[in-house]
């Protein structure tokens, strides 16, 4: 299993390290497992506008648009 906070609590510390999403640089606001109700199958990452999606290996699977005002 991917281990999430080493992989991206650095990016919750450090407000100059973002995610480049389209072109756009984000900041990450959070991260954690998804689970189908009885499996992990994978994790998420959120950032100021996008859930990203990746599979249990770290692929990614796909990216979710938050509602913009």
């Amino acid at each position: 299993m991917i281990n999430l906070d080493e992989r991206y609590h650095s990016y919750l510390t450090d407000k100059n390290k973002k995610f480049r999403i389209d072109g756009v640089h984000e900041n990450v606001t959070g991260y954690g497992y998804r689970c189908d109700g009885n499996d992990i199958v994978g994790h998420y990452v959120s950032t100021e506008n996008h859930r990203l999606n990746y599979d249990r290996s770290g692929t990614f699977v796909d990216k979710e648009s938050y509602a913009t005002k």
